[in-house]
């Protein structure tokens, strides 16, 4: 029988992004140099505007940068929830998100970090049928693409429950390599899910796979 969760969106968009030397949730999407008109959409307004496709809602985590991150979340229509010691690392920030998501009455989430390109509709679409269609004991579902396992993934409540009862210093990737055989592994065709957007070396070389 298929499952029919109810998902919710999780955006973890806590970091400082000191590599980046600004704030990487604001990066314009699609990528932009000055001799290009300059983007209405940055990555974390790209990133809900994907999810709310596929989610009932979309939670957006938050750390120092509340202030100028709020307004974007909420023209979106997102909500925001503040992790309030964001130095503890990404896994503290995946926690706060988790327990939102369990206070608003869903058992499954959609995970991504704000540092990665939006993924197309048509991967989100294949990942969350997948999920539906995953037998009980599997517990979450990652995509990968030419080998490389990404983002979003996908966690129902078996797994939500393991990542808050872990120390907040603890990995995501960690407890998925432990419980690897609870996990689904999607072939996507979709290389933004294996990206990940640190410095302006990353942001420079993503202009030519977006354009």
């Amino acid at each position: 029988m298929e499952r029919a969760p109810s998902f919710a969106g999780v955006i973890l968009a806590a970091g400082q992004s000191s590599r980046m030397g600004t704030d990487k949730a604001l990066l314009p999407w699609p990528p932009r140099t000055g001799e290009l008109p300059p983007s209405k959409t940055s990555f974390l307004s790209g990133a809900i505007r994907s999810f709310l496709f596929s989610t009932d809602f979309v939670v957006i985590v938050v750390g120092k940068n509340e202030e100028i991150l709020s307004p974007v979340a909420f023209a979106e229509g997102a909500s925001v929830v503040v992790n309030p010691d964001p130095d503890r690392g990404q896994f503290s920030s995946l926690q706060v998100g988790l327990r939102e998501v369990l206070n608003r009455g869903r058992d499954a989430a959609m995970i991504t970090l704000v540092d990665r390109p939006p993924v197309g509709r048509a991967t989100l679409d294949k990942l969350r049928a997948a999920f539906e269609v995953t037998p009980d004991n599997v517990w979450g579902v990652v995509p990968q693409f030419d080998g490389k396992h990404g983002h979003p993934f996908l966690v129902g409540r078996e797994l939500i429950e393991v990542f808050l009862q872990a120390e907040p210093t603890a990995s995501a990737r960690e407890i998925e390599h432990r419980f690897q055989d609870r996990i689904r592994y999607i072939e996507v065709d979709d290389p933004f899910v294996a990206l990940n957007i640190n410095t302006p070396g990353d942001y420079a070389a993503l202009l030519t796979r977006s354009l």
